[in-house]
Order: C-alpha cells, then sequence, then structure tokens
C-alpha cells in the first residue's frame, strides 16, 4: 500500500512541477523531457531483466546443488541460534536461513550478481511460510532491511570507478564506507525490532552484534595496514576467491549426498529464467516513476531546498554538491551512480564532495528497486512497515556518511 501511494506520488509531482514550469517559465522542454524518460526507463527496465535471466538462471541452479546436497541445511542449523531471534517466525532449522546467510554473505562481498538470486530465492521460501499471501511477513521484512540497508565489507565496484576517475589512492573511501554501511544496517536491524517487538537485549543477540562490530574493526586495522596496491588486490581476490569456492562446496556437497549435480543445477536454472520474467512488470513501474521524477525536476528542487536549509541553520554546505547521489541511491543505483561520476568529474575525484559522493553511493543501497523486485517476485502487494524501516535505515546511512566524510576528508 505504501509502494502504491510513493509511486502516484512520483507521478502527481512530476506533473506539477512540470505545468509550473510550461506555464510561468516558458520551459517547453520538460514534458518532452518527461515523456523521453519514460520510454527509456521501460526500456533500461526490461534491460536490466534481461540481464537478471542468465544471473538468475546461474546461481539458482548453484543454490538448487546446495539444497540437495545439505549445505543449506548445514547453514540454517548453524545460524539458529541467532536467527531465530532475529526472525522469531521462521521455524527452528528452516532451509531459508541457509539462504538468507547466503545472500547477506554475498552483499557484505559487494556481489550484487550472487546476492539477487539468492535474495529472490529465500523470498520464495518466505513466502512458502506466509499464510497471507498478498501480505508482507515479519521474517520478509527484517530481510528486506537487511538488504537495502547495504551492508558492504568490500566496495569493488566504487574504488575501481574511482581509479578510473584519476583519484591518487581510490581506496581511501574503504573504511569510511565499511563504517557508514555498519551504521545503516544497526539502525536497520533496531527500527525493524522496534516495529516487530523483538527484544535486541539478550546474551545471543549481543553477543553476536558485538562479535560482528570486532570484526569490522578487524577488517579496518587489517585493510588499515596495507598498501594502495595491496588492499587493490586483496579487497578483489579475496570476494572472487570465497565466491568460486562456494561453488565448488557446494558441488562437492552433492557429489557426496551421490546428487545427480547436473540435472539438479538444470532445475534450478529453470526457476531463475522464470523469475526473471515474472520481476519485469515490477522493474517498469518502479524505475518508470523515478525517471519521470527526475526528468521533471523535482529531484533538484529537493536538492536545492535542503542546501538553502541547511545554510539557513548556519550549517556547512559543502556536503550538499554530494547529496543528489544520496538522494538517488533509494530511488536508482544505476543513477545514483551516475551521479558519483558526475559529482568526481565536476569536483574532482579526491575533492571533499568527490569522496563524500562515493561514501553516499556504498552507504546504502537502492531501496525501491529492492522492494519492488523482491515483492514483486512473490506477489506480495501489501508491504506493511518494510518502506518506512528501509528509508529510516537509509537515513541512518546517509547521516553517519556525512559524519563519517568530515572526519575523515573534511
Amino acid at each position: 500500500m505504501v509502494l502504491n501511494y510513493i509511486w502516484i506520488a512520483f507521478f502527481l509531482v512530476a506533473f506539477v512541477i512540470a505545468l509550473v514550469k510550461l506555464l510561468f517559465m516558458g520551459d517547453t522542454e520538460v514534458f518532452p523531457a518527461i515523456m523521453n524518460s519514460t520510454f527509456s526507463s521501460a526500456e533500461t527496465a526490461f534491460t536490466i531483466s534481461l540481464g537478471l535471466t542468465g544471473v538468475l538462471s546461474l546461481w539458482l541452479g548453484i543454490m538448487r546443488i546446495g539444497e540437495k546436497g545439505g549445505v543449506i541445511a548445514a547453514f540454517a542449523r548453524l545460524l539458529s541460534p541467532v536467527f531465530c531471534r532475529l526472525f522469531p517466525d521462521i521455524p527452528k532449522g528452516h532451509p531459508v536461513t541457509g539462504t538468507i546467510f547466503m545472500n547477506i554473505a554475498a552483499n557484505m562481498l559487494g556481489l550484487d550478481n550472487a546476492a539477487t538470486p539468492m535474495g529472490l530465492k529465500a523470498m520464495e521460501q518466505l513466502q512458502e511460510l506466509n499464510t497471507r499471501k498478498d501480505t508482507a511477513t515479519n521474517p520478509m521484512i527484517m530481510f528486506l532491511v537487511l538488504n537495502t540497508s547495504g551492508l558492504t565489507l568490500i566496495p569493488i565496484s566504487i574504488m575501481v570507478y574511482r581509479a578510473q576517475m584519476g583519484a591518487a589512492q581510490p581506496t581511501d573511501i574503504f573504511l569510511p564506507i565499511l563504517l557508514a554501511t555498519f551504521f545503516s544496517t544497526l539502525a536497520g536491524i533496531v527500527t525493524v525490532s522496534f516495529y516487530q517487538r523483538i527484544n535486541l537485549l539478550n546474551r545471543v543477540l549481543l553477543l553476536t552484534l558485538g562479535g560482528m562490530s570486532v570484526a569490522v574493526a578487524g577488517i579496518i586495522w587489517f585493510f588499515n595496514s596495507l598498501s594502495r596496491a595491496q588492499m587493490d588486490v586483496m579487497s578483489t581476490s579475496v570476494a572472487n576467491i570465497l565466491l568460486f569456492t562456494v561453488i565448488i562446496g557446494f558441488i562437492l556437497a552433492g557429489i557426496r549426498k551421490r546428487v545427480n549435480v547436473y540435472e539438479a543445477f538444470i532445475e534450478g536454472a529453470k526457476e531463475g529464467f522464470q523469475t526473471a520474467v515474472r520481476i519485469i512488470p515490477y522493474l517498469v513501474a518502479i524505475l518508470v516513476a523515478i525517471g519521470v521524477f527526475r526528468a521533471s525536476g523535482a529531484m533538484d528542487m529537493m536538492i536545492g531546498g535542503v542546501g538553502q536549509l541547511v545554510a539557513w541553520c548556519g550549517g556547512d554546505t559543502d556536503f550538499v554538491g554530494a547529496l543528489p547521489t544520496a538522494l538517488m541511491k533509494p530511488l536508482s543505483g544505476s543513477g545514483a551512480r551516475g551521479l558519483m561520476v558526475d559529482a568526481m568529474t565536476t569536483y574532482g575525484a579526491d575533492s571533499f564532495v568527490g569522496r563524500l559522493a562515493c561514501i553516499f553511493q556504498g552507504s546504502t543501497d537502492t531501496t525501491f528497486y529492492i522492494l519492488a523486485v523482491y515483492f514483486g517476485s512473490v506477489g506480495i502487494k501489501k508491504t506493511r512497515h518494510a518502506v518506512p524501516c528501509g528509508l529510516l535505515a537509509d537515513l541512518a546511512g546517509i547521516v553517519a556518511a556525512v559524519f563519517i566524510g568530515y572526519f575523515f576528508f573534511g
């Protein structure tokens, strides 16, 4: 229901602003720009779905091997003490906990192509437990907010863009992004737990969150001790070695269980194709709405208003130049990426704005894209508190990114 109101608002706000521009400012290009954006956004949505078809088929095939080989069930048993508290409505030892873990691990390593198929598989398994098929369950919402908060240990793609834009040290945003995403994820967990009345003050969760904090600190210390070249090699190598190790591990587990690995892969890959086709309408809907909102100039007006408000309050406005990336990220990953590159082009890759735009890009995820694709894949229409919780996690990541950016580069 919330997505319905937001979708309508994108169009109505865009129409009002475009009408004002046409009637009072004589801007005859605004409506053609809006209509062009609808066609280009629809084409982009189909292109994304087409690109996802192969990736979904690959990873859902691998996941089916893992299921039949018992790997997913083993992960479920291992994580049961933690997940039964964060996801109290999931039966203890259910295979979905293993799938959720694989999705979160892939996200943390910055492996989006692997994370999305695993996330869609998790949603299918969660939907099997759902007694009201059109309404999001508590576990679904917790899972999606963990995705939208965007916890990332190795922001490979952002470091590559910085290198291409001529940054003296492309990896200098590694530590700030890690810290910003950690705060975003923590805020997401706390917010959803408040809505769902989950008690976080128990020994298992406190030890888990404390252990995560120690692990993050250890990773920060380790990578901070490396040179730029070593960090680039290490971050890229570790992610891909772990990913291929997972594939080999699943295959070996299938062999051990005497599974016909090839047939299991084909069986899972067929699901991937069907899922990719099923999400096309949802992608078209959300990307067209975002494209219209942006083409009308509404996004630029929002950013300008924030800048004036900060200046009126006597605050430093240096961060405003990077704000378009932060505001675009929940709406469109490719749009935010383009704005990040634009910020580095305009201000310089090693400028405060250029670096802060990179931190914004890595501090949260594409909330509306994730909600549209994941909920759409299983036919969820009533999203309950998923949108406000996801946006609060995004806000926490943005605020944390600003303070961390000033701390490191201000």
